[in-house]
């Protein structure tokens, strides 16, 4: 068997180190090939890997010509993805996207698909599914509401709505289990 030594790439004939673009298109394209980025993500990513700037936007920009990057959406899918498997509110699904770089015009613009009843039907399927799962012994009505106010408020809901849906789905619940 016999072992050749491998060829360094400057001594190959006709092949080159690939270009700093070339590098921030293949870095790009790995980040996009694990799920959809916006801009912003990928702008920090090429910064943090030391691209300079001019070679960064002018790959973007190429990218976001093609098609690959398109912050608005980014933006629709992650609000209907977030709202629907997570149950996240508006205001926590706005935070999320403004860490993720999208403008709040696009956020606008995303979030315009959720209206107060969608909200409001989200919140009462959570308290909901927690409920069917929380024994309900008398005078324990202040814990269990304060623990599923925290969790609508975390999940980006607002406090009003949240107090309301978890009364009323609280008594419903009592109801369902004394028939």
């Amino acid at each position: 068997m016999t072992f050749y030594p491998p060829q360094s790439t400057s001594e190959a004939p006709g092949s080159a180190e690939p270009s700093r673009e070339e590098q921030a298109r293949s870095v790009c394209l790995r980040l996009l090939t694990a799920r959809a980025r916006t801009r912003a993500e990928l702008e920090g990513q090429l910064a943090k890997r030391g691209f300079p700037d001019d070679v960064s936007t002018q790959v973007l920009d190429r990218l976001a010509s093609a098609g690959l990057i398109d912050d608005a959406d980014f933006a629709e899918q992650w609000v209907r993805s977030r709202h629907a498997n997570a149950g996240k509110g508006k205001r926590a699904l706005a935070a999320e996207l403004r860490t993720k770089g999208v403008d709040d015009e696009v956020i606008a613009s995303a979030l315009e698909d959720i209206d107060a009843g969608a909200e409001r039907l989200r919140a009462e399927q959570l308290v909901q599914s927690k409920l069917r799962r929380e024994p309900l012994n008398d005078g324990d009505d202040v814990k269990v509401m304060r623990r599923l106010v925290g969790m609508l408020a975390r999940r980006g809901y607002n406090q009003s709505l949240a107090l309301d849906v978890v009364r009323v789905e609280l008594d419903a619940e009592h109801q369902r289990r004394r028939v």
